[in-house]
């Protein structure tokens, strides 16, 4: 019997199998989970949708002084980690 898909398995498989990047048998059990798992099944749902909505949209430039102060927010961050 094959082992049941946690919620937490599923999420870490979710980017791919909205991107279409998994085999037909990780598809088969991602599916699965979706349909016996209303939480799983919502979050999909939403993401799947969000990004058909951002797909369609023209990209907005980001002010200057937000990704100047994202990015060093981002170089803080990656220090941290490697410390």
């Amino acid at each position: 019997m094959t082992p049941l898909l946690t919620c937490k398995d599923f999420l870490k498989e979710l980017s791919d199998y909205l991107d279409e990047c998994v085999d037909a048998e990780v598809r088969s059990k991602l599916e699965q989970h979706i349909s016996e798992c209303p939480n799983c099944w919502v979050i999909t749902d939403t993401t799947r949708k969000t990004i058909q909505i951002y797909k369609g949209m023209d990209p907005y430039p980001i002010p200057s002084d937000v990704e100047s102060r994202l990015m060093k927010a981002l170089e803080r961050k990656m220090a941290a980690k490697q410390r």
